[in-house]
C-alpha cells in the first residue's frame, strides 16, 4: 500500500473469511511498519491495540487519554501501509451514542474493517486489571445500537467487547453477550476469560462469531490459534506481543550501548538496512519519482 496504491475497503473480505473455515489470527500492531511486518510474514489481519498506540506514540497508560481523531490517524497510517484486513480497538466509544456515532464515522474514513467497543466506564481500564467499571446492559445497548447506524458500510464490523467476567462473573458476561448481539453486533470479544473450559463455556452459550485476546501477563491461559479454532472462536488477537518484545530488546541494547559505548555487538540483532529498505519498498518509490520528473 502506500503512494500510488488504491486504497480498497476490506470490511468485505473480512465478512467473507469469516465464514469459511478456520481461525484468523492477528497480531497487535502499535504503527504502520510493524503491521507491514505482520503482513509479510504472512498472517491473514492486524489487530490495532489501543494500548500499543498509546504507549508507543505518547509514552501515557492506557485509560482513554487520546481522542477518537488521535486513534483514527494513527489506525488510518496502518492500514494503508498493508493489503490486509485492519481491526482497531476504539476503547469506549469515546462518548455516549452520538459520540460513537462520530467514531464508527472516524474508523471507516480510516479505511478499518471493524472495530470493537468495551462495556466499561470511562475512563477504562486495561482489561486484565482490576478495579473495572462497567455500564448498564442499556447503556452499551445504546452505544452498539447507535454504532450500527453509523456505519456506511454494512460489511464494517461492529464487535462487543464484555468486560463483565472480572466484575460481575460469567453469568452476566453471557447475558450482556446475548444482550450485545440482540442489539446489532457482529461478533463478541469476551475479555479476560479466566480458564480454557470459561473459554469454552462462552463459546456454547453465546451463537455468534467471536474473538479471543491472547494478550501476555493477564488473566488468561496461554492457549494457541489451533486452541482457539477448535473452541469455535473466529478471530485470535495478540494485541501487545510484538510491542513487548520490541520494548525489551531495545531495552537490552541500549543497556548495552550505555556499557560499552558501541552498538558492534549487537550489530547481529538488528534488521539490516537492506532489510528495511525492502520492506518499506524504497526502490518502489524511487522508481516512482522518476516517472513523475519523466
Amino acid at each position: 500500500m502506500g503512494l500510488n496504491h488504491p486504497k480498497t475497503s476490506q470490511a468485505g473480505r473480512l465478512r467473507e473469511r469469516l465464514n469459511q473455515p478456520g481461525i484468523i489470527a492477528m497480531p497487535g500492531a502499535f504503527n504502520a511498519i510493524t503491521a507491514k511486518l505482520i503482513e509479510k510474514t504472512g498472517f491473514e489481519g492486524v489487530y490495532v491495540t489501543g494500548a500499543g498506540l498509546i504507549n508507543g506514540m505518547t509514552g501515557y497508560p492506557d485509560i482513554g487519554l487520546l481522542s477518537a481523531t488521535e486513534i483514527t490517524q494513527f489506525a488510518g497510517y496502518i492500514d494503508d501501509a498493508v493489503e490486509i484486513p485492519v481491526i482497531c480497538d476504539a476503547d469506549t466509544g469515546y462518548g455516549e451514542a452520538l459520540q460513537v456515532m462520530r467514531t464508527v464515522q472516524l474508523f471507516e474514513q480510516a479505511g478499518v474493517a471493524g472495530i470493537h467497543l468495551e462495556d466499561q466506564v470511562s475512563p477504562k481500564r486495561c482489561g486484565h486489571l482490576d478495579g473495572k467499571q462497567l455500564v448498564s446492559i442499556e447503556d452499551m445497548q445504546t452505544k452498539i445500537r447507535a454504532a450500527c447506524k453509523a456505519r456506511q458500510n454494512p460489511d464494517f464490523l461492529i464487535i462487543g467487547r464484555v468486560d463483565a467476567r472480572g466484575v460481575s462473573g460469567m453469568e452476566d458476561a453471557i447475558t450482556r453477550a446475548k444482550a450485545y448481539v440482540a442489539a446489532g453486533a457482529d461478533m463478541i470479544f469476551p475479555e479476560a476469560m479466566q480458564s480454557e473450559e470459561e473459554f469454552a463455556r462462552f463459546a456454547k452459550a453465546v451463537d455468534i462469531p467471536l474473538l479471543a485476546n491472547m494478550t501476555e501477563f493477564g488473566k488468561s491461559p496461554y492457549l494457541s490459534a489451533q486452541d482457539f479454532d477448535a473452541l469455535g472462536y473466529k478471530i485470535v488477537i495478540f494485541p501487545m506481543t510484538a510491542f513487548r518484545v520490541m520494548m525489551h530488546a531495545v531495552q537490552e541494547a541500549l543497556t548495552e550501548l550505555k556499557n560499552t559505548g558501541s552498538q558492534a555487538g549487537f550489530l547481529d540483532r538488528m534488521q539490516t538496512r537492506q532489510a528495511l529498505y525492502a520492506l518499506l519498498e524504497y526502490d518502489a518509490y524511487n522508481e516512482l519519482d522518476r516517472q513523475c520528473s519523466e
